[in-house]
């Protein structure tokens, strides 16, 4: 429970401002410094001229930060200028309502909601960066603090990190992201070294953004990770001590209420170290800072750590104190919320007494002119009636004519498009198959002039030398040149029994599909650099000849894709024939690749192959990520 409160506590009011690429040049310096919340800056820029609502906007921000409140000068013009016309000026004052009535804690009809609910959709359908970022940096703030709704959290924090326009806003998407992800985890064990990886892109952030006070945040965050998760006390306080350092040099109200949770916050971790004199010290220095008024679930929290700390040093006066401090604050908090609660109940119901009175007051008057309308009403009513009754039949016949032409049109269109479509389709495929074949005769051919070629030309020389000089008798080397040439036709017949034989890859044998796969996996197969393993199941029978090589065919190609370009160690090759199916699964754990851009090459690349698949009546699927592999499943009817 505690643990939530401090993760909830200094996420409390970090409302940072975004910049709007589409306001002026000089808008954008002040709202660059507003959402860094650098109030020298802030101070500066609003001494330059400045349209009306773009000021107000600011002095809200920087009223906010240095009293811990809106500034009600600034909140009187807002209202009364609510309404103009000016549509940025609106949803720049739609924003300051929404943290005030958050600030305040005005949850009736969840008002703050509602505003940043209303500038959200009204920048997505202008695309307007600023106030997108804006209303979802809030959202999510919101989302974070009631810590219940995951899918909503997950929807809105997606969205804001879509729309993050540099380091500032995706600092805070990752801020939010991180802290709602520990207070839903409070009861699980987060992920200790993905989760350090991302602080220190937060802090990466942070620093980039020069916002000191998101800075200061996320070493408070990490500081309840160490201290909540990875009970690592001590680099706990090391965050905390960061933290601390940041806001007291910036010295103003904002800082302070961070300040005061830093105090409590490390009070929480000497508990948990058993030194009940440091947590202690640090609770007291908590005196000198004021919350504002409606924080009482902080003093709640804070008397809870004080008696706790004066019930380990056995000071039983000292811990009844503040037991009895934290039970009047906790009874206070409940008769506000039971008077706010009675409160509207009664203006709800004085509401519905006025209007009731109001229904009665009106039902009376419409009586007395209902009755005098009525009859003159009747006669033109009904008239009215079949007139508007006849055209409206008319109207309807003749729409329903004309849907009945336009969904025959339709249909003869579809027909048309269905029939072009499978045309496309089988010219395609057979494309892709002649393509292929084409490639596999490029290959044979070179095969045989390269290998089988300079072997025949040297029987073809041997032979003449031996046809010019058999009458020779002079020729002291005739048996060597004929056991020479012998050799050499022996050589040229193993070579095209070897390209015949890798030609079918023994597919065609009577070994069949399986033993030909296993056999090139484990001549592919490389030692530890590459090792390829192949499972099955439901395979004991012979599959149809065409069938096995085209399988095999496919199986090589994607194999020596693989072995190009994957730059993978490990491949497994799985075949299982199961209710006369036969489904094919290659995984490798290469470098992976993105799959929405898959190059088209001549020959059998993974379009052919797809194309070859369709024609087979079989599906093929990719599923690729870069970094982590790739899977390909292919199912095929047989």
């Amino acid at each position: 429970m505690y643990l939530k409160l401090f993760i909830v506590y200094f996420f409390y009011l970090n409302l940072g401002i975004a910049q709007e690429k589409n306001l002026s040049l000089e808008k954008q310096e002040l709202l660059y410094h507003t959402r860094r919340n650098d109030i020298k800056k802030i101070d500066s820029t609003l001494k330059s001229k400045n349209k009306e609502s773009l000021q107000l906007y600011a002095k809200a921000k920087l009223s906010f930060i240095k009293k811990g409140e809106i500034d009600k000068n600034v909140l009187e013009k807002v209202f009364d200028r609510i309404t103009q016309n000016e549509e940025e000026d609106k949803l720049l004052f739609s924003l300051i309502q929404g943290d005030h009535f958050l600030n305040n804690n005005i949850k009736e009809d969840s008002l703050f909601y509602k505003n940043y609910e209303q500038v959200l959709s009204k920048a997505l359908k202008k695309k307007d960066s600023f106030f997108i970022c804006e209303s979802l940096k809030r959202i999510n703030l919101i989302l974070f603090k009631n810590g219940e709704n995951r899918s909503l959290f997950k929807h809105y924090n997606s969205l804001y990190k879509q729309y993050a326009y540099d380091n500032n806003e995706k600092a805070y998407a990752l801020y939010y992201n991180l802290g709602y992800n520990m207070q839903i985890k409070e009861r699980e064990r987060p992920s200790t070294i993905l989760e350090r990886k991302k602080f220190d892109s937060l802090f990466f952030l942070t620093k980039v953004a020069k916002n000191e006070i998101l800075e200061a945040e996320s070493y408070q965050l990490l500081g309840v990770k160490y201290w909540g998760f990875d009970h690592d006390y001590d680099k706990a306080l090391e965050n905390y001590e960061k933290a601390e350092k940041i806001y007291k040099k910036l010295n103003h109200q904002f800082a302070q209420i961070k300040l005061f949770g830093i105090y409590v916050n490390k009070a929480a971790v000497y508990i948990k170290k058993e030194e009940p004199h440091e947590a202690l010290n640090n609770l007291y220095k908590t005196t000198s800072i004021t919350l504002p008024t409606q924080n009482h679930k902080d003093y709640i929290n804070l008397y809870d750590f004080m008696a706790k700390a004066h019930i380990t040093l056995k000071n039983k006066d000292s811990a009844l104190y503040y037991m009895d401090k934290k039970s009047s604050m906790t009874n206070e908090v409940n008769t506000m919320l039971q008077a706010k609660t009675l409160n509207d109940l009664n203006i709800k119901y004085q509401t519905l007494e006025k209007e009731k009175r109001i229904v009665q007051l009106l039902n009376t008057n419409l009586k007395t002119e209902a009755s005098r309308i009525r009859n003159r009403n009747f006669l033109i009513g009904s008239i009215s009636i079949l007139i508007v009754g006849f055209i409206i039949a008319l109207l309807i016949y003749k729409n329903t004519r004309r849907k009945q032409r336009i969904a025959e049109q339709e249909k003869q269109i579809e027909i048309q498009k269905t029939e072009k479509l499978l045309k496309d389709q089988e010219l395609t495929a057979i494309d892709a198959m002649i393509s292929g074949q084409e490639k596999e005769r490029q290959r044979l051919a070179n095969e045989l002039h390269d290998n089988l070629g300079s072997t025949l030309a040297t029987v073809k020389l041997h032979f003449q030398h031996l046809t010019k000089n058999r009458n020779n008798s002079k020729i002291e080397n005739l048996e060597e040149l004929y056991a020479k040439t012998d050799h050499l036709l022996e050589e040229a017949y193993q070579k095209v029994r070897t390209i015949a034989h890798e030609k079918n890859s023994g597919v065609m044998a009577n070994q069949g599909l399986l033993p030909a796969i296993k056999k090139f996996a484990k001549k592919a197969s490389n030692g530890d650099a590459l090792q390829i393993v192949v499972q099955d199941y439901g395979l004991e029978e012979r599959l149809d000849n065409a069938l096995e090589i085209s399988i095999f065919r496919m199986i090589q190609e994607l194999i020596t894709n693989i072995i190009k370009h994957a730059n993978a160690t490990e491949v497994h090759i799985s075949l299982t024939n199961h209710d006369s199916l036969l489904n094919i699964i290659i995984e490798d754990n290469g470098k992976g690749f993105d799959t929405k851009v898959i190059s088209q090459k001549d020959g059998m690349g993974l379009r052919t192959i797809e194309k070859r698949i369709e024609h087979l009546e079989g599906t093929f699927e990719i599923d690729s990520t870069i970094g982590k592999g790739t899977n390909i499943i292919i199912n095929i009817p047989i």
